[in-house]
């Protein structure tokens, strides 16, 4: 998107791929969608071979299963798509935009000149022959693996290593069925600490009679292999007697808000590189096209400008904490809340007793402000359980998520401001991991 977006306004483009150019979309994805994205980025839908279903709403499954929030709404509506064929799409919008390929090659490192980004290194994965190719800004679209990123100076103010307490690792197959599950229209979310400590695993239903299933779990000092997990926990349940395995892997996610600065002098960080999917689900193809789209805008004015510096480039931070990171920081409390706090009895109760509605849940995916279901009735029933702090710091962690979302809507608008705000942020987030909160 950042390729397409910056061909489109007439700028000269190099878009480089270590994969071949028919391989490029091959990756391991939840393949979920909102339609929203589509509409708000001026997308057409996905159609044909792209698409292999229409979602219409989610259900959410409580630990022990004995609860279930079906959540259907306008908002939720979107796509299970083709991971490789949607891929293929945008690949070819950015090159009839004028965006030129470099398959199969590998970016090495940044080349720094002067302070600034002046291109990168790359190798041809062919020949093994090595390239310097220099640019006015460098965009690092590499994913978990962050290849400038980790290899920027410290000076240029962008965050090179990430914890991995902010990490998924998830393991995921495309699997063939006997039969079509119920309700293919609805994504199935599970809970459970003992299966998935810190994330959760999931059904999508595919076209015909294929699911997408998987799990993701938190990169802990110790947590167990996510593939061995999903054979024992989840595929050996009896819908998934006699299926087929059409294709399946593992990768990692960075779950939690954005990188708090994302460009530097010649550079902007987009996608996984900058910790932009959303902290609670990990869906990562929506704001990373959002995050893509505001940098190539911001790249095209930089460089119309003349100043492809820092301040020139702040711009691109502030358009993308406006649409999607001020939602994605208050979605972090939350998944704080969820790490630290939550034990499978907590949520069995918490779902049981709806302190969050379905349509608070909603809202809060949404990035919308969370009410809490709490009634004189759930009051005592919780004070007879000996859950009450669990209330208490349910509230807390609302509070919280509040207050850092209204931080995020006053990013500043240029980099004079940015230690002062930055200091304040992490004051309230080191407050939402903290024990005592």
């Amino acid at each position: 998107m950042a390729a397409k977006t910056a061909a489109e306004a007439g700028l000269e483009v190099c878009l480089i791929d270590r994969k071949g150019r028919e391989d490029i979309g091959k990756k391991v994805c939840g393949d979920a969608i909102g339609r929203h994205h589509f509409d708000d980025l001026g997308l057409d839908y996905p159609t044909g071979e792209e698409l292999e279903r229409k979602i219409v709403g989610a259900k959410l499954y409580s630990p022990n299963l004995e609860t279930v929030f079906q959540i259907k709404s306008e908002d939720l509506f979107g796509f299970m798509v083709n991971r490789h064929s949607f891929g293929q799409r945008l690949l070819r919008e950015a090159m009839d935009a004028g965006a030129t390929l470099l398959e199969s090659n590998q970016v090495m490192e940044p080349i720094i000149s002067n302070g600034f980004v002046a291109g990168v290194l790359v190798r041809d994965l062919k020949s093994g022959s090595k390239t310097e190719l220099r640019s006015r800004v460098a965009v690092d679209a590499s994913g978990f693996s962050a290849v400038l990123r980790k290899k920027l100076p410290t000076e240029f103010g962008i965050d090179t290593e990430i914890s991995k307490r902010d990490m998924v690792i998830c393991y995921r197959g495309i699997r063939e069925l006997r039969e079509q599950v119920d309700e293919p229209e609805y994504i199935g979310l599970y809970l459970n600490q003992e299966i998935t400590p810190g994330g959760y695993h999931w059904i999508f239903a595919e076209g015909g009679a294929k699911v997408n299933v998987g799990l993701g779990l938190t990169m802990f000092t110790e947590f167990p292999n996510p593939k061995k997990q999903l054979y024992n926990h989840v595929l050996s349940r009896p819908l998934f007697e006699g299926s087929s395995i059409v294709n399946e892997g593992g990768g990692h996610i960075p779950t939690r808000r954005s990188l708090d600065c994302m460009v530097g002098d010649g550079i902007v960080i987009v996608g996984d590189a900058a910790c932009q999917a959303n902290p609670i689900h990990a869906g990562g193809m929506g704001p990373s096209m959002i995050g893509g789209t505001a940098a190539g805008k911001t790249i095209v004015e930089a460089i119309e400008r003349g100043d492809v510096s820092r301040s020139g480039l702040w711009p691109y931070n502030v358009r993308y904490i406006q649409s999607y990171g001020a939602k994605q920081a208050g979605l972090d409390i939350f998944r704080m809340f969820l790490l630290n706090w939550l034990s499978d009895d907590d949520l069995n109760y918490g779902m049981k007793y709806r302190l969050i509605t379905e349509g608070d849940l909603l809202k809060t995916s949404m990035g919308e402000d969370t009410r809490l279901n709490i009634t004189e009735a759930t009051l005592r029933v919780f004070r007879g359980l000996g859950r009450f702090s669990f209330l208490r710091r349910l509230r807390n962690a609302v509070n919280l998520m509040k207050e850092v979302k209204t931080m995020y809507l006053n990013y500043p608008n240029s980099p004079s401001g940015f230690h002062e705000w930055k200091t304040k942020v992490h004051r309230l987030i080191e407050k939402a991991g903290r024990k005592n909160n």
